[in-house]
């Protein structure tokens, strides 16, 4: 499956969870159950994946964790919250050039709407 195939897959998931839970609570929440229908989907999910930070020709542990990366082709980075920011754009876009994959998705589930609170993010082109 390709970056495109999978990021319908998780576009549809999110509406469907959205629509089942509403807005609300916790990113952990949603991360766990988003995951779990992605699996259910046919697809590999990465849980809270340590990316090291290559900088001066060294690796540093203290990278970040990606929320949830599936079939080792898109991020998913899970927010919560009432608005998103500009600098929730560009931390997964910065997440996106470390580890070198294309695609990305910022899935805010704090929206009224999911469709109000999803955000695709390009590395480059497809």
């Amino acid at each position: 499956m390709n970056e495109e195939a999978i990021g319908k897959e998780v576009v549809d998931a999110a509406i469907k969870l959205h629509r089942d839970l509403g807005p609300g609570l916790l990113e952990s929440v949603y991360e766990a159950i988003l995951a779990r229908e992605l699996e259910k989907r046919g697809l590999q999910v990465k849980r809270q994946v340590p990316i090291q930070i290559q900088y001066g020709g060294e690796f540093f542990e203290e990278g970040f964790r990606a929320d949830i990366i599936i079939e080792d082709l898109v991020i998913l980075e899970l927010k919560s919250v009432e608005r998103v920011t500009p600098v929730h754009k560009k931390q997964l876009l910065t997440y996106l050039k470390l580890t070198e994959l294309k695609l990305g998705y910022l899935l805010n589930f704090g929206e009224e709407l999911m469709k109000n609170g999803i955000t695709r993010t390009l590395n480059g082109y497809l």
